[in-house]
């Protein structure tokens, strides 16, 4: 399931060492400005993604790009497969089990698009921007029209654990508010046994709603207001 800043609960320093190599075999630009055939005549329901662009952090320059299985699968199927990550979102295996996933995303009716997150062109993170009030979660909470929900994993071991988490929620946050009028607030639901997540989102100006019973998990519903934007 969604994981935030996934932090390795125990490795050896061999085996970090080669993560980190292969994070620098696969660390890349990647274009920005393309979004390829595969991004054709789909429907759209969180107002063009693509179009978004970059916003500024303290990190460096943040911007959310649609994932192309073409150019993107290995990289992500690779994240997938790092145990921290696989504890919560449960899709390591075979690059087929992270391609069916995420085309279950690109072939839907548009309701999540599934992300890389770059930082100054580098793709070091994954996401999915959804369409909370379409959602199975839906169910759970009193949901809004168009609330918008994201998910988060941090893949670039180097990334984990320096509090960059929060920066990229608190980023991610303001791009949507900023290019979804409609939305009045943004919704997220970690696993509540994951601390390091809920304690990013807090620090992101999230705010804790409820515990919510969900599908494999217990969840904590952080909810991130319009109208508390600038103030949290």
């Amino acid at each position: 399931m969604p994981h935030t800043d996934p932090t390795p609960s125990s490795s050896t320093d061999d085996t970090i060492d080669m993560r980190l190599r292969q994070e620098e075999d696969t660390a890349h630009l990647i274009d920005l400005d393309s979004t390829g055939p595969e991004a054709d005549d789909r429907p759209d329901l969180l107002d063009h993604i693509a179009e978004w662009g970059a916003v500024k952090t303290s990190a460096g320059a943040f911007q959310l790009v649609p994932v192309r299985i073409g150019r993107d699968l290995r990289l992500i199927a690779r994240w997938m497969n790092d145990p921290s990550v696989a504890a919560f979102w449960e899709l390591d295996g075979p690059d087929e089990t992270t391609a069916s996933h995420l085309g279950g995303q690109l072939d839907g009716d548009g309701r999540s698009v599934p992300c890389l997150g770059a930082l100054d062109g580098v793709p070091m993170s994954y996401w999915e921007v959804y369409r909370a009030d379409l959602d199975p979660l839906a169910r759970h909470y009193p949901a809004r029209p168009h609330d918008t929900g994201i998910h988060l994993l941090i893949g670039r071991v180097s990334d984990r654990g320096r509090g960059l988490g929060t920066t990229l929620l608190r980023a991610a946050a303001d791009l949507v508010l900023e290019h979804r009028p409609s939305c009045t607030r943004v919704v997220a639901e970690p696993d509540l046994r994951n601390t390091p997540s809920v304690a990013a989102f807090l620090g992101a100006g999230f705010r804790f709603s409820a515990e919510v019973e969900l599908p494999g998990k217990r969840a904590a519903l952080m909810l991130r207001d319009r109208a508390l934007r600038h103030v949290l």
